[in-house]
């Protein structure tokens, strides 16, 4: 079965939002999940977060940035084309129910698995607090689909671009500084902003959950691949995760192994590219 790219656009530089028709993957998800894709029957599988999903109209939305041979290959279809494998949903659903007040906080493409975590937690009766941050303005994404989706919206900029001249985890700290009660943090983006947000929030009296892109293959715990270290336990990020509690993450192991095959993905993307400039795809 094949699956047909509804819309395609390019939402940041580099950055791309694809609308997939896989009704039965739309009626099941949940916000958290994710699905692995293949491009055709000789590529690679690529997990991705489901950034939206509408069950009625059987669509689900995945939004990535160019950045291996996969990703590249992906920017270059356009809508009406198809895709040969979209499998899902995958991975254990974020555990959204109704805490009180509960800031999310999203760093470059991580803002997109915010957006449907925003909308649960808001449905489920949640006071949402949404923080996006980028290097600059022009790399923010979901901006207004956020303000819809959140209580209250804070944007932070490296370079001051748009928002607050900083990190996500200035304004994520203002705001726990502030005496606001706060059930949940959630924090999702690189690895490095995870860890360094996640120790800010340590000191305070909240929970600190994050959302982890290890390193996947089959997405159903067979390979071991997405294998992370939680609590001093071996934990698979497909079927354990991909949500954890950030005080018992061995984040310093996930990103050792995330660096692992960066020089096969460097060739790769090399390879790629000159093919294409050949014309040979």
């Amino acid at each position: 079965m094949a699956y047909r790219i509804l819309e395609k656009e390019e939402i940041a530089p580099s950055v791309h939002r694809m609308v997939i028709d896989a009704p039965d993957v739309a009626k099941a998800a949940k916000a958290g999940q994710f699905i692995i894709l293949r491009i055709d029957e000789r590529g690679e599988r690529v997990p991705l977060t489901i950034a939206d999903f509408e069950s009625e109209t059987g669509t689900v939305t995945v939004i990535y940035q160019e950045m291996g041979k996969t990703t590249k290959q992906l920017a270059k279809l356009s809508a009406g084309d198809s895709l040969e494998d979209f499998v899902g949903p995958l991975g254990t659903p974020a555990d959204v129910r109704k805490l009180g007040t509960v800031i999310l906080v999203g760093g470059g493409v991580g803002v997109a698995p915010i957006y449907p975590q925003a909308k649960a937690y808001t449905n489920a009766g949640n006071k949402v607090i949404s923080i996006i941050g980028a290097r600059n303005k022009d790399l923010l994404i979901l901006e207004d689909e956020l303000e819809k989706a959140s209580s209250e919206l804070y944007i932070a900029t490296d370079d001051g671009s748009k928002g607050h001249h900083g990190f996500v985890t200035d304004i994520m700290k203002r705001i726990l500084d502030s005496g606001e009660k706060v059930a949940r943090v959630v924090i999702i983006g690189p690895p490095i902003m995870m860890k360094v947000g996640a120790g800010v929030a340590f000191p305070y009296d909240v929970e600190v959950l994050v959302s982890l892109n290890a390193i996947m293959v089959d997405g159903t715990g067979m390979c071991g691949g997405c294998r992370v270290t939680v609590d001093g336990e071996t934990k698979f990020t497909c079927v354990d995760g991909p949500e954890f509690d950030a005080r018992k993450v061995d984040f310093v192991q996930l990103m050792n192994r995330l660096a692992m095959y960066r020089g096969e993905e460097a060739k790769a993307v090399e390879n790629y590219e000159e093919k294409c400039k050949c014309g040979l795809h």
